[in-house]
């Protein structure tokens, strides 16, 4: 339902020549102003205007590798009922999952500087990035989803035909919360869209 609506929003392209090109920017750039205030108005949901987005930037779910990306809403997984009048429960969206707290930017800030140090005095900067790792990827998708096929395989044969070690396994969205908001320096991983609509996922 939601790419159909999409689709239906979403003007053809044709490149017959500059003047034709120009007209189609400009109706691509209304259609997406329309979904923008569509959004606003609440005319439609969080959902469908973040899965918009997603198939504009070329994300799919044919390739793990440009899946669709959703971000991470909550930051409480320890209390037994959410207080939605708390900003504390929601994860601050202004902001990267490498900078959901303040000592977490300083150290990515930090490194950033170091690496820039180091790569300076070798006359070669490629290697300068606050984040060496991704927030996703095909390992990402697979592991959210190892408990249904065919990510169950995909899964095992991206870690050379085996399960990862259990405990790196995605196991509870509190652990792998803190894990990627300000534990694991190497971890900035987002959520896919299957947290929002599809629960079976997480049955064993």
């Amino acid at each position: 339902e939601v790419f159909k609506r999409f689709c239906s929003v979403l003007p053809p392209v044709k490149s017959k020549g500059v003047t034709e090109d120009s007209i189609n920017i400009r109706k691509n750039l209304a259609g997406e102003k329309t979904m923008l205030q569509k959004w606003q108005k609440r005319e439609i949901s969080n959902f469908e205007y973040l899965m918009y987005l997603n198939t504009l930037a070329g994300r799919t779910y044919k390739d793990y590798m440009q899946y669709p990306v959703f971000p991470w809403i909550l930051a409480d997984y320890e209390s037994e009922s959410l207080n939605l009048n708390n900003p504390r429960t929601f994860r601050d969206l202004s902001k990267p999952m490498g900078a959901q707290t303040l000592e977490r930017k300083r150290k990515f800030v930090q490194r950033y500087k170091e690496v820039k140090e180091v790569e300076k005095s070798d006359g070669d900067l490629s290697a300068q990035c606050h984040y060496c790792t991704h927030y996703s990827s095909a390992i990402i998708v697979a592991s959210y989803l190892v408990r249904m096929e065919p990510f169950t395989q995909t899964l095992c044969s991206l870690q050379g035909g085996n399960f990862d070690v259990a405990d790196r396994m995605f196991h509870s969205m509190k652990s792998t919360w803190n894990s990627a908001s300000r534990e694991n320096m190497s971890d900035v991983r987002e959520l896919i869209p299957e947290f929002f609509y599809l629960p079976d996922f997480l049955t064993n």
